[in-house]
Order: structure tokens, then C-alpha cells, then sequence
């Protein structure tokens, strides 16, 4: 007898390399978890004898809802711990970015915006504008960040103490992430089940190997000696994926990178259709896996390892045509799954509806991860109405209609 092409032996014993995958990834998110911790209260911090100084970046590209947002947020980080001084980048706006910006800086002589310059070919806009403001920076440290990314006033303060107590020349977290619609609720929390599953983070605090780096490019906390001595973002200048390839090259640079959950002090709302979160995760979600092996990989593993029990059970169990130990096995992946699911969204706050809905969010996940892969491959990725890496045509242009942001995932 056959099932779906396979011999009635290779159907019956399928579910054997779910069951492992489904229990190694559950296994790695314990681990994990027990590394990704959150920074001490700001209460337990020694008052140093003069703060750090600190300049938060922030490309801004039609963000006038949300650029006096962040930067109220950013002066707020300011007290005896840290200095902080707020560098924006309008990256050619066609809204009231850049009569907001100009308002903050009459008003608050520690916010600076960086002079606009045409986006040089070749480059992602957002790197441009990171790359400007990494240039101007006078802070020991930076923050890169997003417009839309949410700070509470504690915030700069522990990161640091984190980085310290780490030993990171870079420091990044998975801020807080709220959804709205559906897709939202399904889609984003996957950020989180990608980076726990498959990261060996006991791997990532102990070496500096690249390959084990991870970073979110909602907050990326960087030494600026360690941001030169890597190439600044220059060295990625038409990636999509700064959260990726800046930790990677900070570490090449022999400096070390790190992690911590800084879920409590800050937030984010990245997305607020269905098709911004479509166009968001698709612009480079390809370029996250980093290569067309890996890409491969982790098919195989979403496809025969997650999804596979998922089908394998109900048409076994209609059928009656498995034993005892492959049911079991199956039942053990599903249930490995969720349970995993459960604790993430315990552990993060994630929507209840993503774990019950799990495979569709994986059938989701290898969509956004697919469709990637072919604009890639077509070079019709794009950020905000711009076409990865090129220049744009001259004079401003304006966005393309709900244009997915430019978001890092690990």
C-alpha cells in the first residue's frame, strides 16, 4: 500500500523526524529561554561617576505619526546614567517628516537632523541614512532604531548595564511586538519561534563565530568603536537586513555580540494591514536565512519536520492503517509543538490565536519565505517604494501605497 508516494513502510514511520525536530525545537526554546534574560531594574544600577553618552539614530522616511513619538521617547533615556543625544535622517519624505524634524531641533538642541543627500546607487536607503548618522554620531554608543519603535525611559540605562555585564560590543532584543489584525497576530509572533527554535544561543554567548549572531534592526545597541572597526553599515550597503549582517560583521571584526529581553522597556508596532506585514516580511525574509542552502534547510525542516504530523495524523487515524509507536510519534510532534508555542506566548505576550492556529502559521511562514526567495531572485524586493539597492529617480519619491517597512527578523 502507498500514501501520498510513499511505501507502505516509509508512511507508517514518517512521523520519526518530526518527533525529533518537534522536540529539539522545544528543547532549544527552554535553553534559550534560560539565557534571554531581561536587564536588572533600573533601581539596582550603581550611579556611575559620569553617564555614557549615547546617540540614538533614527532613518525617518514618511514617518510623521510617529518621528515625535521616538524622539520624546529618546530624550527621556536622559539622567545620571546617560547622556543621550537624538541624530534623525529624513530619507527624502514627501509628508511633514521633515517640518517635524526641523521643529525638534529648534526646540531641543540634543536632536540633530542629519543633512539629506541623494541616496548613492547601490545603496538601501535605510543604510544610507544609518550610515550618515553613524558618521555624525559623537556618542560612545549608538542606538539604531525605528520611528515607530517605543522606549521606555529606563531603557538606555539597563541595555547598557547589560552590555557590560555581557561583555557585548553590540547588544540587541526583540522589542515587545503588538498586533492588530489577523494576519499580524499570526505572522509576527513567528519572529520569536524562528530565533528559539533554531539559534544555539549557549553557542552564540560563549564564541564570536558569525554564524551564530543574531540581532533585530528595531534595536541595535553598538559600541562606535566596534560599528567602525566593522565597516559601519557601509559594509551591507544594499542589504535589507541590518539586524543580520551588522552583528555578523561586528563579530568578524572580533568583537562580541549578544542578546537580552528587553520586552519590558520596549515596544513596537511594526505593521498595521495585512499587506504591510506580507510586503514586510517578504522584503527579507530570504536574506535573513543568508543563503540558498540554508533557505533549503529550513524547508525541509518547516515542511517535513513542523507541518508533516500536522497531515500525516488525521489520514492515518481515517485510514487506520499505522501502529501504535507512529501515532505516537506524531501525537508526541504535535503536542511538542504547541507546548513550545505556549510558552512562547506566555513567556512574550503573543496572541492565543497563533498557537492554536500554529500550522497555519507555518504554511504562512514558508509562504512570506518562498515569495522572498523569488523577489530576490527577481530583484523585486522593495522598501517603501524603493527597489532594493537602487537609486531613485531625481527628486523625492514618494512611497509606494501601505509600503512595508524595513524590518529585521533573527
Amino acid at each position: 500500500m502507498t500514501t501520498l508516494g510513499l511505501d507502505a513502510a516509509s508512511w507508517e514511520w514518517s512521523p520519526v523526524f518530526p518527533a525529533l525536530i518537534s522536540s529539539v525545537a522545544l528543547t532549544m526554546t527552554v535553553v534559550n529561554l534560560g539565557i534571554y534574560r531581561r536587564a536588572r531594574p533600573l533601581a539596582d544600577l550603581p550611579v556611575p561617576r559620569q553617564p555614557t553618552t549615547v546617540s540614538i539614530c533614527v532613518p525617518a522616511r514618511n514617518e510623521e505619526r510617529n518621528i515625535g513619538c521616538i524622539v520624546a521617547d529618546a530624550l527621556a533615556n536622559a539622567g545620571p546614567h546617560v547622556d543621550v543625544e537624538v541624530l534623525c535622517y529624513d530619507d527624502q519624505s514627501t509628508d511633514a517628516t521633515p517640518r517635524i524634524l526641523a521643529e525638534l531641533s529648534a526646540r531641543d538642541s540634543r536632536v540633530r537632523a542629519v543633512a539629506t543627500q541623494p541616496l548613492p546607487e547601490g545603496w538601501n536607503g535605510k543604510q544610507w541614512g544609518c550610515e550618515r548618522m553613524g558618521q555624525a554620531a559623537t556618542g560612545q554608543w549608538m542606538l539604531f532604531t525605528d520611528a515607530d519603535v517605543r522606549l521606555r525611559p529606563d531603557c538606555l540605562a539597563r541595555a547598557l548595564d547589560e552590555a557590560h555585564r555581557l561583555d557585548a560590543a553590540l547588544l540587541s532584543t526583540i522589542p515587545k511586538e503588538e498586533t492588530g489584525t489577523l494576519v499580524e497576530r499570526l505572522v509576527v509572533p513567528m519572529i520569536h519561534w524562528m530565533l528559539f527554535s533554531w539559534l544555539p544561543m549557549p553557542r552564540m554567548r560563549t564564541t564570536n563565530d558569525p554564524a551564530t549572531s543574531a540581532g533585530c534592526g528595531q534595536f541595535l545597541l553598538v559600541r562606535r568603536d566596534a560599528w567602525l572597526a566593522a565597516g559601519g553599515h557601509a559594509a551591507f550597503r544594499d542589504s535589507m537586513h541590518d539586524g543580520i549582517r551588522l552583528p555578523r560583521n561586528v563579530r568578524r571584526a572580533g568583537h562580541h555580540t549578544d542578546l537580552y529581553d528587553g520586552s519590558d522597556s520596549v515596544r513596537c508596532r511594526m505593521y498595521r494591514s495585512a499587506g504591510e506585514t506580507w510586503r514586510g516580511f517578504t522584503k527579507n525574509a530570504y536574506e535573513g536565512l543568508g543563503s540558498p542552502l540554508v533557505f533549503l534547510v529550513f524547508l525541509v525542516l518547516e515542511v517535513g519536520g513542523i507541518l508533516w504530523p500536522w497531515v500525516w495524523l488525521p489520514i492515518a487515524l481515517w485510514n487506520g492503517n499505522a501502529g501504535t509507536g507512529p501515532l505516537v510519534l506524531a501525537g508526541w510532534a504535535i503536542a511538542a509543538q504547541l507546548a513550545q508555542r505556549v510558552i512562547l506566548a506566555w513567556r512574550f505576550g503573543q496572541p492565543w490565536e497563533a498557537v492554536a492556529m500554529h500550522p497555519v502559521t507555518v504554511v504562512l511562514l514558508v509562504a512570506i519565505q518562498w515569495t522572498s526567495w523569488w523577489l530576490h531572485l527577481t530583484g523585486r524586493r522593495a522598501w517603501k517604494g524603493r527597489t532594493a539597492g537602487s537609486a531613485p529617480a531625481a527628486g523625492p519619491s514618494a512611497p509606494a501605497p501601505s509600503a512595508g517597512r524595513d524590518r529585521s527578523a533573527p
